[in-house]
């Protein structure tokens, strides 16, 4: 269990101020000049030292990410911050943003200082227009004080932040569909190579992190590095933000250690499954685009990157979604299937296509229409468009499907004979 004095994001649940004020007495902007002393390359080396991997689904090493950056080019670099979040079941990043904006903003500063980057724009989803209120006013406030701006923190350093909204597309969660977005074309996918931190946003060097990997940053380098990997274990470090909904008596967002198990994460912070864990069918661990897991599986899986991994799934953006014996899981799915067709930018054949043919075949499955062979024709399917195209859309299309396949086969079965049966 996490310690309250261990806790990165301290009002995340928005009971104290969440405006300059607030931040303050939580220690935010405390001694970020003394941190924009160091050199940048320092700064990155720090990150990477703590093993901070990216909490946008990915899980790459941010600091590695950081060190791509290529120095001293004389062109324009730019930070942009993935704060999009549109993967069902995660609402992590608009708490963050709701509740404690002026942690993302000094976060933008001092990654922007590290790979020399003096603009940076947070990209956030349209619907969430609290949220952008909240930032706005936050950035105003920073502006202000000359926490941001020319000679922020009286550093030397000039550092502009712009906030730009959205439009409602999953798609633009992707980080090159979001930059061309950014750049006022419409949000596809971009061939890589070039990577963005070649050539990015208007063709410049260029970052990509999500919200949370920015946020945590100032804490890691105030407590510094060895503090940041005491939690969790090698490779799976630092304290996480899990949310939690479905069929749980108190769905909710909390910090906790990386790797704390799922069952344990589930009873003790959301109330239990509803109907007690008997009652548990299946869990998505990671949003919806993670493989569910059975609930023997669910007993002991720790809430980490690898071990995610080792049991067929992914931690994902660690949007947990719980459901239980009251719900059919094929419905479940169904509906996953049906959000990720209407997602699909349409660019890559495999998934213009293939969400449509997949969506539809998951409607004839909760029908108990599908046969062995078509069943065994949807998983072939499914293989056939993940690893295939542009970006992962495709790939977090097929494997909800194919963790449903996996792990509920013979139920799948059963229901096409019981069909039979009865027609």
């Amino acid at each position: 269990m996490l310690n309250k004095e261990d806790k990165i994001f301290t009002n995340l649940h928005g009971f104290e101020d969440p405006f300059l004020q607030g931040a303050l007495k939580r220690g935010i902007w405390s001694n970020t000049k003394e941190i924009l002393k160091k050199e940048p390359n320092e700064i990155i080396d720090l990150v990477k030292a703590s093993q901070l991997r990216g909490r946008g689904g990915a899980g790459f090493s941010t600091g590695l990410k950081w060190s791509f950056m290529p120095k001293d080019t004389g062109k324009q670099h730019y930070l942009v911050v993935n704060a999009d979040e549109s993967e069902p079941g995660t609402c992590k990043d608009r708490e963050m943003i709701r509740n404690d904006p002026h942690m993302l903003i000094e976060g933008c500063l001092i990654a922007s200082y590290a790979i020399q980057a003096t603009k940076c724009y947070i990209y956030i989803r349209g619907e969430y227009f609290f949220e952008y209120e909240q930032l706005e006013k936050a950035i105003k406030e920073a502006y202000d004080k000359n926490f941001v701006g020319k000679n922020a923190c009286g550093s030397d350093f000039d550092f502009d932040i712009y906030v730009h909204r959205g439009a409602g597309a999953y798609i633009c969660g992707e980080e090159t569909a979001l930059l061309e977005s950014l750049e006022g074309k419409k949000g596809q996918p971009r061939l890589k190579p070039p990577f963005p931190a070649g050539a990015g946003l208007y063709g410049m060097p260029t970052t990509i992190n999500n919200v949370e990997s920015i946020a945590v940053v100032p804490t890691i380098l105030r407590r510094g590095s060895e503090w940041f990997k005491n939690f969790g274990s090698e490779n799976n470090t630092g304290t996480k933000v899990y949310c939690i909904s479905g069929n749980v008596n108190n769905p909710c967002t909390v910090e906790e250690e990386m790797g704390i198990p799922l069952k344990e994460l589930i009873e003790k912070y959301a109330g239990g499954v509803q109907g007690g864990w008997d009652n548990l069918l299946a869990i998505v661990p990671g949003g919806s685009s993670t493989p569910l897991l059975p609930k023997h599986i669910c007993e002991t899986v720790k809430m980490n990157f690898d071990d995610l991994k080792a049991n067929g799934s992914g931690l994902g953006t660690a949007g947990v979604i719980v459901v239980n014996k009251d719900f059919d899981i094929a419905e479940v799915i169904e509906r996953f299937s049906h959000f990720y067709k209407h997602e699909s930018c349409g660019q890559c054949t495999p998934c213009r296509e293939g969400t449509g043919w997949m969506h539809r075949m998951m409607q004839k499955l909760i029908r108990g229409d599908i046969s062995p062979e078509q069943l065994e024709l949807l998983e072939n399917v499914t293989k056939q468009i993940e690893g295939h195209t542009i970006c992962a859309l495709g790939d977090a299309a097929a494997w909800p499907i194919q963790g449903l396949i996996k792990n509920f086969k013979n139920e799948l079965l059963s229901r096409y004979e019981e069909n039979r049966k009865i027609s």
